[in-house]
């Protein structure tokens, strides 16, 4: 069994899409092997590591696609979207990874994990769905579907009506011991995408699928208590922390604790849409054992891992 400490790496959401005239395969291809590149450094350093993703644009794609061929086939269930995009990112990350060990001369192997994600059926987040999916739509489309598909819809911001659903708490990840074996045995583990694929669970532990969107780094700090993680690493679009965020008195945060970390949150530092749940993630995974955690953006991670640079939480 390996020795080297362990860290979960969460992929910002968006990062295999640089903008909007960079959405296609290729694009994305090309956007995983920079991800990926850093990911390599940080193995190359000692970590064995663990690669979540989110998956909004993605599933995005696949439910835009699914409208558009309602007339000719079947759509496609939220939770299959979430399979069918573990799949192509695994396979993405996987590629990008092999090339990069081959290139750097390094004995690693890549293997992602189709991860399911238990909710409570319970969960209050169901009797208010509130997370927007899909394309948008005039009100009587929207309507329409209200009424013969039971969805719940919403009017956003007048740019139209969208499709939501719950956003419910993970209780679970049901691989995560299956993650767990494949890190002691070496491998670099692609998992729980976009928060992993959301299931309950009935009175004989049966799972079923269920139309709903896992926050991904709810359930990536899930998976990093479950695998005693030694680390929680959040990938973003920013190099540091920051309280009162664009503003004049912009302060970043090198390294605080778990009880500043809490103190700042209560105060609304870190806004719902952003900066909020990564941190709400964080906390989670702390007060459960986790001892610390960073948050950088990719092209830093090298030199967070260091100490010059990163936003560094620790309990």
């Amino acid at each position: 069994m390996s020795q080297k400490k362990v860290a979960v790496v969460a992929v910002g959401g968006n990062s295999l899409i640089k903008d909007e005239a960079h959405r296609s395969i290729p694009d994305q291809y090309a956007a995983a092997q920079e991800s990926m590149r850093h990911i390599a450094d940080m193995i190359a350093q000692g970590w064995e590591v663990v690669v979540t993703h989110g998956n909004g644009p993605q599933v995005g794609f696949i439910l835009r696609r699914s409208e558009l061929a309602r007339h000719e086939l079947h759509a496609v269930p939220l939770d299959f979207c979430g399979a069918d995009t573990q799949g192509a990112i695994g396979y993405m990350f996987q590629q990008a990874l092999h090339n990069e060990f081959l290139r750097r001369g390094m004995r690693k192997q890549a293997a992602s994990v189709v991860t399911q994600t238990l909710v409570d059926r319970n969960d209050p987040a169901f009797s208010k769905p509130s997370k927007p999916i899909g394309s948008f739509m005039d009100e009587a489309m929207a309507k329409d579907r209200a009424a013969n598909e039971k969805w719940t819809v919403v009017e956003d911001a007048g740019r139209g009506w969208r499709r939501v659903v719950a956003s419910p708490l993970p209780k679970r990840i049901i691989e995560a011991d299956a993650i767990r074996a494949l890190i002691q045995a070496g491998f670099v583990v692609v998992g729980v995408g976009g928060g992993g694929i959301p299931v309950i669970e009935d009175e004989h532990g049966n799972l079923t699928g269920v139309e709903a969107v896992i926050d991904k780094d709810f359930g990536s700090s899930l998976l990093a208590s479950m695998i005693g993680a030694d680390l929680f690493l959040i990938s973003t679009a920013v190099e540091k922390v920051a309280l009162h965020y664009n503003k004049p008195n912009q302060q970043w945060l090198d390294r605080i604790n778990l009880e500043q970390a809490r103190r700042y949150q209560a105060e609304g530092h870190f806004a719902k849409g952003s900066m909020g749940p990564k941190i709400e993630a964080i906390i989670a995974f702390l007060e459960r054992g986790g001892k610390q955690a960073l948050i950088t953006d990719p092209e830093n991670i090298g030199n967070a891992l260091a100490g010059s640079t990163g936003t560094w939480i620790e309990s």
